[in-house]
């Protein structure tokens, strides 16, 4: 099956890429990038008594999604494999120190934690889909996209991120582009349009699977922030970029 999207607008965010515009320079770090290192997105959307309670995590999709500028009510979905992960970890250390669990904190722990509080945020009162699929969450999300945008071709909002594991899990995992979030701006691309659109191939053969080259993160969002055509393997499957 063929996966045909027009990317109306994206968004994205690393420590030292915090928006589109900078991933233009990737991978080229920047002068600053020892104190960017650690950084979070400033979020400054959202009121400082609000902001201060949300995760990395959370500010990370918010913020992309803000660098959408998407419809006041367009349909979401957010996707994370691991989610509020760390929130969890550090609810359940407190336990295990029998220490008070906060309240906000527990609230705040579950995965859709960043759809609902987008949501409350933009007063967004449209459906919202929340996906997890291992390391395959975001060619999922993508096929979640596509499945809506066929019933409905109305542009969505797709936002996907992730942060490092706490270190009880780290050997668990292999992911060392993380902190990084995306967001995309989606329709079916049903016509020759002009501007960015994103193919994926989600049945390919085992030929062009084996010879395709393997996509991180990186290149794939300079992709979309330099106009640049782009091909290669994200997941199992077959991706291709390209602009008109």
């Amino acid at each position: 099956m063929r996966l045909h999207f027009h990317i109306h607008s994206a968004g994205a965010w690393s420590p030292l890429y915090q928006c589109l515009s900078d991933w233009q320079t990737w991978p080229t770090q920047p002068a600053d990038a020892e104190q960017l290192a650690q950084a979070a997105p400033a979020l400054k959307q959202v009121p400082a008594m609000q902001r201060r309670r949300f995760s990395k995590l959370t500010k990370m999709l918010l913020d992309v999604a803000f660098q959408c500028d998407a419809p006041s009510q367009c349909r979401t979905i957010f996707a994370s494999r691991h989610g509020e992960l760390n929130r969890t970890v550090d609810l359940l250390q407190d336990i295990v120190r029998q220490q008070p669990i906060s309240p906000i904190g527990f609230s705040q722990s579950v995965h859709n934690t960043a759809s609902g509080l987008f949501s409350i945020l933009t007063g967004n009162r449209a459906p919202s889909t929340s996906i997890a699929a291992g390391e395959a969450t975001l060619t999922q999300a993508f096929i979640e996209a596509y499945g809506q945008l066929t019933e409905n071709n109305a542009p969505l909002l797709l936002v996907f991120g992730d942060e490092p594991v706490s270190d009880i899990y780290k050997e668990f995992t292999q992911e060392p582009e993380l902190p990084i979030a995306i967001a995309l701006q989606l329709s079916l691309c049903e016509e020759q349009v002009s501007g960015t659109q994103l193919i994926i191939e989600t049945q390919p053969e085992s030929a062009q699977l084996a010879t395709a080259q393997p996509l991180g993160y990186g290149q794939f969002i300079h992709a979309i922030a330099t106009q640049q055509a782009l091909e290669g393997r994200l997941s199992q499957y077959l991706v291709r970029i390209c602009h008109d």
